[in-house]
C-alpha cells in the first residue's frame, strides 16, 4: 500500500507518496479535480491523509471516488508534525510529514459533516452576510441623514425604509441615498426568502423544536447548534462541547501555579456569538421559567462581573442545549442543575 499526504492549498496543493519501501515522491500540483485525478487517478487502494480546511472536503470525496482511503486530519494534533523540523516550514515538508503520520497512524481524526448540516451552515452563513450588508446600509444612510440634521425614528430594520419616507425629505436627500434604500428593499427581500428556506429546512425535524424549548433559544439559533454539533454521540460530554465552542477559559498551569484567562475562542464563532445572544435574552426576560438561570447568572455576576457572569450563561446554554439533543427530551426549568453546585466551576 502506498501512503499519501496532501498538503492542501486554495491554488496549488503538495503531494507527498511514500511507498512501502520507503521511497519518496513529492509532486505540486494545481488544486483542481482534474489534476487530481490525472496524478491520483492511476494509483488504487492507497491510503491518503491531509488536514481538515475549507477545501478538504471537496478534495476528500474527489479521491474517494477513485477508491482512495481518505483521513481528515485535525491540524492542531502536534504529533501528526513530529518527523518536521520545527524551525523550517515548507509545503514539502508538511506533505512529507503528513504522509509518514499517515504510516505511523499518528494523526487524529476530524469530523467529518454530513450533507445535510453543510447545506444548513452555507444557508445561515449566507443569512449573515446579508444581515451584515443591511446593517451597514442602514448605518451609512443614518449618518447621511444626520449631517443634515434629521433623525430616523427607531424601530426594525424591515421598517427602516418605511420610517424614511415618513421624514418628507427634500428632493436632493432622496437622490443621495435613494440607491442605497433600493438595495436595503432587495436586501430585506432576500432576507425573508433565506428565513422561509430555514424554515422549511427544518419544519419537521424534531431536534431543532426541542432546542427552540429552550428560554432565549429560537430557531436560528438552534438550527445553528445542531449543524456544529451534527452527530451528538462525538462528544463524551457537555465540557467538550464548551470546550470545541471556545467557551472554555485558557489555562497556563505548571506546579502549584495555575492562571486562568479569557475564554479561548475556538471552534465556530457564529455559534458562540449566537449562545451570547441568547443569554442576553435571559438575563432580560421575566419570564418564570427563567428565574434559575438569572439567579444563578447574577451569583456569579456579583463575584466576577457581568461580562464574565454572561460568558458562563452562554457555556451554561450549550450545556443545556446538549442535553436534549443527547436525551431526546424538551427544556424543563426545574430540571436545571443547581445553582450553588455549579458556581464552583466557574472561574
Amino acid at each position: 500500500m502506498e501512503y499519501i499526504g496532501i498538503d492542501v492549498h486554495k491554488n496549488q496543493s503538495q503531494i507527498c507518496i511514500l511507498s512501502e519501501e520507503g521511497e519518496i515522491t513529492q509532486q505540486r500540483i494545481r488544486t483542481e479535480r482534474k489534476r487530481l485525478e490525472e496524478v491520483l487517478g492511476g494509483h488504487w487502494g492507497c491510503r491518503i491523509l491531509l488536514e481538515a480546511s475549507t477545501e478538504s472536503e471537496w478534495v476528500a470525496r474527489c479521491l474517494e471516488a477513485f477508491g482512495h482511503e481518505v483521513i481528515v486530519a485535525d491540524p492542531n494534533y502536534a504529533p501528526m508534525y513530529g518527523q518536521r523540523n520545527r524551525r523550517v516550514k515548507t509545503d514539502r515538508r508538511d506533505a512529507e510529514a503528513l504522509a509518514i503520520a499517515c504510516r505511523m497512524g499518528t494523526y487524529r481524526q476530524a469530523h467529518r459533516v454530513s450533507d445535510e448540516q453543510r447545506h444548513r451552515r452555507a444557508v445561515l452563513s449566507a443569512r449573515e452576510a446579508l444581515v451584515r450588508t443591511r446593517v451597514r446600509y442602514i448605518a451609512l444612510v443614518r449618518a447621511l441623514l444626520r449631517r443634515q440634521g434629521y433623525r430616523v425614528p427607531t424601530g426594525t430594520s424591515a421598517s427602516f425604509g418605511i420610517r424614511i419616507d415618513k421624514l418628507q425629505l427634500p428632493g436632493e436627500m432622496d437622490s443621495e441615498i435613494g440607491p442605497l434604500l433600493t438595495i436595503l428593499g432587495e436586501l430585506n427581500r432576500q432576507l425573508e426568502e433565506c428565513d422561509q428556506q430555514v424554515e422549511e429546512m427544518v419544519g419537521q425535524d424534531e431536534s431543532v423544536q426541542r432546542l427552540c424549548t429552550v428560554p432565549g433559544v429560537g430557531i436560528l439559533t438552534a438550527t445553528a447548534f445542531v449543524s456544529v454539533v451534527d452527530e451528538v454521540g462525538r462528544f463524551q460530554g457537555a465540557h467538550q462541547l464548551e470546550s470545541y465552542l471556545g467557551l472554555t477559559p485558557r489555562e497556563m498551569s505548571s506546579g502549584d501555579k495555575q492562571h486562568r484567562g479569557a475564554i479561548t475562542k475556538a471552534g465556530n464563532g457564529r455559534m458562540r456569538w449566537m449562545l451570547v445572544e441568547s443569554a442576553w435574552c435571559i438575563l432580560r426576560s421575566r419570564r418564570a421559567e427563567t428565574w434559575h438561570l438569572r439567579r444563578w447568572t447574577e451569583r456569579i455576576a456579583l463575584r466576577r462581573g457581568r461580562r464574565v457572569a454572561l460568558v458562563a450563561l452562554a457555556r451554561k446554554l450549550a450545556g443545556i442545549l446538549y442535553a436534549l439533543l443527547r436525551d431526546g427530551t424538551v427544556y424543563a426549568s426545574l430540571k436545571v442543575a443547581q445553582p450553588e453546585a455549579q458556581e464552583s466551576t466557574v472561574r
